[in-house]
């Protein structure tokens, strides 16, 4: 197992970090000395503008064995079910939408080949909206690695554990957990048997824990959480199959030998995992529902505060406790785009139809809520204090309308009766009980 340091840049601090792999490989003092330690050669890695604010200023040296720039030129590399921005979606009605769980692959597909895009929005030419992906991988993707100079990913696993070797380590992930891997940074998927999951492709603002406001100074997902690679290089010698995700497009180019080459590093940009299990769920404890806004474990913030380019939300295990309440989410419309997934169990608002491994979508004002089986249930129920257990859901939620792919619309994956889940909700008005 991979071993990590923590790391807590997410929360703004900018606190720096170091690890070396061997020691006397970490330069003191200065960044970029005449001479590196031990051979090596310094690199800069920036994940923002160089003036950007000092709280805002992602960036870390590496020191590595050759440098990235030692690379063979780029071609076009196809990917059918890959895309890119809203100009690769569909038009499509104002319509809940809902997705079978996908299935496992009979063929061999690693990470980048098993990489299926649901849902998008926004241009990352413009550094602006996200894309909501499956994968599904049956083989690790040995001598291949992937850099993604479009967007960070952040990678959620739903079945089989993951181990994903960056530039900077690894970090072994399962699901429960979750991994964001930073835009521009080379790393590889390794699987441990057939695994699938979901991913959020951030084109905007990196995402960052979200402001506590009134909740005070502890409370939702903790920085310390958060925790970064030590320093690991591989020493197997060979050429990689290097694979480039740029301007919406793959590319692909030979390279002599591992990008996966760095001695030591420091600084404040890094791939991250963290364990939904340490969220510190926050909720009612006398009446009504809370806004699914105090589930939010990572934000990406756009020019208009607080309507975020995209938020990580998550529905964890908790207690429900409150009084004369409806206790699942109200129906409801708002200016959000919500896509929905399922890790693991069952998810309160809709106990039928939505599994594992699925996915839904409810954009901008298209009214949603829990299906008639649960909106009986909770209108009956004994209002005591229950946990609800065994569950995990989350949410990639977005200012920008989500645009759905040709393949997210194909009768295969999509769930044709999805709808019909209100279908018996009637109407019960009765002006004599007034």
């Amino acid at each position: 197992m991979a071993s990590w340091t923590s790391l807590n840049y997410l929360a703004g601090f900018g606190n720096q970090h170091q690890s070396e792999a061997v020691p006397g490989s970490l330069p003191r003092g200065r960044n970029s000395p005449q001479r590196a330690p031990l051979g090596l050669y310094a690199e800069l890695i920036s994940g923002s503008a160089f003036t950007a604010p000092r709280a805002d200023n992602h960036r870390s040296w590496v020191y590595r064995r050759q440098p990235s720039v030692v690379a063979g030129a780029y071609k076009p590399l196809p990917h059918e079910l890959l895309k890119t921005g809203a100009a690769d979606g569909e038009r499509s009605p104002p319509d809940p939408l809902r997705w079978h769980p996908v299935e496992m692959p009979e063929q061999p597909l690693d990470f980048v080949e098993g990489l299926r895009t649901l849902a998008l929005n926004g241009d990352p030419d413009h550094h602006q909206g996200m894309a909501a992906h499956w994968y599904v991988a049956n083989r690790d993707m040995g001598r291949k690695a992937l850099v993604n100079a479009d967007g960070e990913m952040l990678i959620v696993p739903q079945q089989g554990a993951l181990r994903v070797t960056t530039e900077l380590g690894r970090l072994d992930v399962r699901p429960g957990e979750i991994v964001l891997v930073p835009r521009g940074m080379a790393f590889k998927v390794d699987v441990d048997g057939p695994s699938r999951g979901y991913v959020c492709e951030n084109y905007g603002a990196a995402l960052r824990l979200p402001e506590l406001g009134p909740i005070g100074s502890n409370g939702l997902a903790n920085p310390r959480d958060f925790l970064a690679p030590t320093a690991w290089f591989e020493t197997e010698p060979g050429a990689y199959h290097l694979v480039k995700k740029f301007g919406g497009r793959l590319w692909q180019s030979e390279q002599g030998h591992s990008p996966f080459n760095v001695v030591a590093w420091h600084g404040n940009l890094a791939p991250l995992k963290y364990d939904t299990a340490n969220f510190m769920t926050l909720g009612t404890v006398s009446f009504d529902h809370p806004d699914p806004s105090i589930f939010t474990v990572l934000t990406s913030p756009s020019d208009t505060p607080g309507w975020a380019n995209v938020d990580f939300v998550i529905f964890p295990p908790r207690w429900m406790v409150a009084e004369d309440s409806f206790r699942p989410p109200w129906y409801h419309r708002n200016v959000m785009s919500e896509f929905m997934g399922l890790v693991l169990g069952q998810y309160d608002a809709k106990p039928e139809g939505f599994r594992p491994g699925g996915a839904s979508l409810h954009n901008a004002f298209v009214p949603h809520g829990p299906d008639r089986e649960a909106f009986e249930k909770a209108s009956s129920a004994a209002l005591q204090p229950h946990k609800l257990d065994q569950t995990l859901a989350f949410m990639f939620e977005t200012r920008w309308r989500l645009r759905p792919t040709a393949y997210a619309l194909s009768p295969e994956h999509l769930d044709g009766a999805y709808a019909r889940c209100w279908d018996g909700l009637a109407d019960h008005f009765d002006a004599g009980k007034a």
